[in-house]
């Protein structure tokens, strides 16, 4: 089976400290709070499990992955798949989501990029998820700043 491996990217600039936001993507509270709802369960070591649980359009769902990289105030990294997608749990239908922190002068940028989308309506579908994602964490941690 050939697939193409389109690449979701998404950014954005958030005024806050790079610690603040790393604490916001690591910090299960937190994440419920601007990931639509999501129950997320890790211990946050590179090589664990890491879940995602809660309802989306009506749906129940348990996402899982695994944390593949983890630099404080830098870098997460992790595998995820999704049931809901309707693939078979194999290697090959997992993508891997690259988020990296980099300190500007008075704000964060988030630099995020998922893989292994399997068509441009994959990515894009990706992208707007990951935008509404980025920018209710933005919303979120410059309101309460």
């Amino acid at each position: 089976m050939i697939t193409t491996n389109y690449v979701a990217k998404a950014e954005i600039p958030i005024h806050v400290s790079a610690d603040k936001v790393w604490r916001a993507l690591v910090e299960p509270e937190s994440i419920k709070r601007y990931m639509f709802g999501t129950t997320v369960t890790s211990d946050w070591k590179e090589g664990s499990k890491i879940t995602w649980e809660g309802e989306w359009q009506g749906k129940h769902y348990k996402d899982k992955g695994k944390i593949l990289e983890l630099i404080p105030y830098k870098r997460l990294q992790y595998s995820h798949f999704s049931p809901l997608n309707g693939d078979d749990d194999v290697p090959e239908n997992y993508h891997i989501v690259t988020i990296d922190l980099v300190r500007k002068d008075d704000h964060t940028v988030v630099f995020l990029k998922q893989d292994n989308n399997h068509t441009e309506e994959a990515k894009q579908h990706s992208e707007k998820n990951w935008n509404m994602m980025l920018g209710s964490m933005k919303k979120l941690l410059e309101e309460t700043n």
